[in-house]
Order: structure tokens, then sequence, then C-alpha cells
């Protein structure tokens, strides 16, 4: 139950629970109340019976007699008094009324006469006496409800106990309840956001389906958002420190060679020849060593969040048949078969300086695990459009319905299912011993491949058979869907 619904439903209980509380307790009062009325009426009426006995006779009213026998009658919740017809007090039993009252109101005096009145503490009876057809007076008797008056006291008393009792155990069960709803996950995730700030071990988070528990949520979300971030931000400070590392040895290399053959050409040299032989070192080295800059300088640039590449906009027959040529000296030069199809017919947004870059990554990669003999497929196709010489491994992977695939597949060795995962990475190269027998590059050509491939709105994936081949395919949007 979420906690705004939960605060309402408590409110409402804290007020009306008590409110019917005291009504049941009114109800259950006052039939008591009622079921003592009726009995205590009938025992009041039958000793109002038994006085009336003695004082309804007109001898009561005799000016100078005795009333030992009313004295007799009366006591502490009998009241009798004697009126003339005129009003005046002929006897009481209360004795402050002697001394306050000894005339009555006439009007008030024959007011409710043979009427059994009641009030809070007493029954109050009048009557008149008569001789023949005159009034010679009027006695009143009252009877009073010490008893009742005593059981409603006590009553009132054990109701205002029991609903004081029931409010404190209703406050206690919401005092119970709020704890057990708010404060107590409010500590448990204060508790956690603690441990996870002075790096200690976080508790299960608690879970229930309420504000406080998408609060700690959230907070378990955010939790392993920073933990992500800082395993990627550890793990990116060991690839850097590892590229620093792996370019400086590779830089000593070359750079070496350059010294080595520049303080040969600085020495005597025997002929000319050797001086174009260690002149055309130098430059190679040179070359590579510029290279390997390019790629350090294009992969950082890349890694730069604010970086925006600059997208105009090709036709994409003209562009991507240029982009896929001149690549056949080369196969040519190393025995190799290429294979070229373009069919692109759209229009796309395209950085051609970076997608040349593309191209020669792709290419030189593919020629350089490639042997004399191999067979190397370089096609821009559209997603409609598949190659018949695409390895059969490949096609699930051609399955985008719009835009055009760049693919480069060249037959050989192949790559180990467990190394395609790694090849994107930075400084990684399969097979390091044998790449390097070959003319290793830098390592970063994939890696800087698949980042301009993705700022062009696209993928690169890459599929392998051992024996059987190796096959990159980016995948570029049109024009209409990239807009």
């Amino acid at each position: 139950m979420k906690i705004k619904t939960w605060l309402l439903v408590s409110y409402l209980i804290v007020m009306i629970l008590p409110l019917v509380a005291a009504y049941v307790l009114f109800l259950w009062i006052n039939a008591y109340h009622q079921e003592k009325n009726v009995e205590e009426y009938f025992e009041k009426w039958v000793e109002l019976q038994k006085i009336i006995e003695v004082i309804d006779t007109p001898e009561m009213f005799q000016l100078g007699r005795s009333y030992e026998e009313l004295n007799k009658l009366t006591g502490a919740h009998i009241e009798i008094n004697l009126y003339l017809k005129e009003g005046f007090l002929l006897y009481t039993s209360n004795p402050i009324k002697t001394q306050i009252d000894t005339i009555a109101s006439t009007d008030k005096l024959y007011k409710n006469l043979y009427e059994f009145e009641k009030d809070y503490y007493a029954y109050t009876y009048r009557s008149p006496v008569l001789q023949g057809k005159d009034i010679i007076g009027i006695y009143e008797v009252r009877l009073a409800r010490n008893e009742w008056v005593k059981g409603v006291s006590d009553r009132t008393w054990l109701v205002i106990g029991i609903f004081v009792l029931f409010f404190v155990a209703i406050l206690t069960i919401v005092a119970f309840l709020v704890n057990r709803k708010l404060n107590k996950p409010l500590r448990l995730l204060m508790k956690q956001m603690k441990a996870f700030a002075e790096k200690n071990e976080v508790s299960p988070i608690y879970e229930v389906n309420d504000e406080i528990g998408e609060l700690a949520k959230s907070f378990d979300e955010m939790r392993l958002q920073i933990i992500t971030a800082k395993q990627k931000l550890i793990e990116e400070q060991g690839e850097k420190e590892y590229m620093i590392a792996s370019i400086s040895h590779d830089l000593k290399t070359p750079l070496t060679s350059i010294r080595t053959y520049a303080e040969a050409l600085v020495g005597k040299i025997p002929n000319e020849e050797k001086i174009n032989e260690y002149s055309k070192v130098i430059v190679d080295k040179s070359n590579y060593m510029k290279h390997m800059l390019d790629d350090l300088l294009m992969y950082t640039l890349l890694q730069t969040p604010t970086y925006e590449m600059e997208l105009v906009e090709v036709d994409g027959e003209e562009f991507f048949d240029m982009l896929i040529s001149d690549y056949e000296p080369l196969c040519m030069e190393k025995g190799i078969t290429l294979e070229l199809l373009s069919t692109v017919e759209e229009f796309y947004r395209v950085n051609p300086k970076q997608m040349l870059r593309v191209m020669d990554n792709l290419m030189s990669n593919a020629i350089k695990h490639s042997d004399s003999k191999d067979h190397i497929l370089l096609a821009a196709i559209h997603s409609n459009h598949l190659p018949l010489s695409i390895m059969p491994f490949v096609k699930p992977l051609l399955t985008k319905q719009e835009g055009m695939y760049l693919i480069v597949q060249n037959s050989g060795e192949g790559i180990e299912q467990t190394e395609l995962e790694k090849v994107f990475k930075p400084l990684y190269q399969v097979d390091s011993a044998r790449t390097k027998n070959r003319g290793s590059g830098t390592g970063l050509g994939l890696s800087i491949t698949k980042q301009i491939i993705e700022k062009h709105g696209g993928t690169v994936e890459i599929a392998s058979e051992k024996q059987v081949g190796t096959c990159v395919i980016c995948w570029l949007p049109s024009i209409n869907k990239g807009e």
C-alpha cells in the first residue's frame, strides 16, 4: 500500500474508531440506564404508596399536630413536605427548607399534580388532600435517587476509563505501525546509504510496494550505477595505462631503427645502394610512427564526449563506388583475389574522410590476415541485395530492412569465438605473434572503426569461423531513416 493511502487510512481509523467506541459505550450505558430506570420506577412507586397511605388524610393538616409518624417515615433519601392550600409550609423533613422556604408559589405548587416526576436526583410527587369537596392542603414527597446517581457516576468513570484505554491502545498500535511502515525502513535506508558512503557492504534493500520501497529501489539502482561507473572508470584508466605502455613500447622499436640507420648514414656508407636501403627503412619506420600517432589522436578525439562528427549528404552510388575502389593493387601484390560489389542507390549522411579511414582499417586487416590465393569480398550493398559469395554464418547478421551494408569478408584461418568479443577493444590484437610477423598495426583500428560508424548512427558486427574466414559488417541508415 502506498504511504499516502496508508496515512489517510490510519488518520481515518484514529478519528473514526474513538467516535465509534464512544457511541458504543454511550449505547451500552444508555441501555443500562433504561433498564435501571424501569426497575427503579417501580421500586420508588411502591415506596411512595406506603407513604401516601400515612399522609393522605385531612388530620395531617391540623395545626398544632404532632408529626412523629412522619419523622419515622423520612430518612436520608425521603423528603416529605406538607403545605396548606394557600402555600404555607406546614411541615417538612428538610431542615434547610424550614429556614429559607416557609411559603411556596401556588402556581408552582399546584402544577403537575398527581404526576410522578423524575429528575436526575429524585422522584417528586404532589397531590392535594380533600375534606369533602374542599382542598385543605397539598403534600409533596421527594424520593432521592442516591443509588442511581452513584451507579451513573461509577459507570461514567468506568466508561471514561475504557475510552481512555481504548484511545491509548489505538495510539500505541498506530505508533507501532508508523514505526514499522516509516521509521524502520527510513532508518534502514539511511544505514544502507551510510554503509555505501563508507564503502562497506550494503545490506539487502527494503523491498515493498510503497514510496520508501521505490526510494530504496532508486538508491539501489543509483548505487549499482555508481559501482558500474567506478568499475568502468577503473577499466578505462587501466586501458589508458596499458595503451600508454604499449604505444611507448611500439614507438621505441621504430625509433631505435631510425636512430640506428641514421647513425649508419652519418658514418661511412659503402655505396649508394646502402644509402637508398637505409633511407627507405627510415621513411617506413617514420610512416609507421606517424600512422600510430594519427590513430592515437583519432581514438582520443572519438573518446571526447563533446566531439561532434561533421556529416554531409552524399549520393550513395557515387560515394561508395569511390570508397571501395583502389584496393586491387594491394591485393594483386599479395596474390589475393578481390571481389567488388556495389548496389547502393540512396542518399546518406557521412564524413568522407572518416569513412575512408574505416575502409582503410578494415581492408588493411583483411589483407594482413589473408594469404596468397585467399579471397576477399568488399561490398557496399543495399540491405535487400546480398552477394552470393557471402559466407553462411554471416547471413543471420544481415537482417536490417533499411539502409546499407559495408562488408569486408576474407577467407583464411578465422578467429576463435572467445576472441570475437575482444577485437573491438583498444590495442587488442588477435594472435599477436603472428600479426607482428605480418607487420602489426596499432591495435586501435577496429576500435576506431566502431566508434566512427556509431557516430554515423550505424552499427558494426563481426563474425568468424576457424579455417573458414572472417567478416566485418558495418550498417548505415539511409538519409530518410537517419533523419
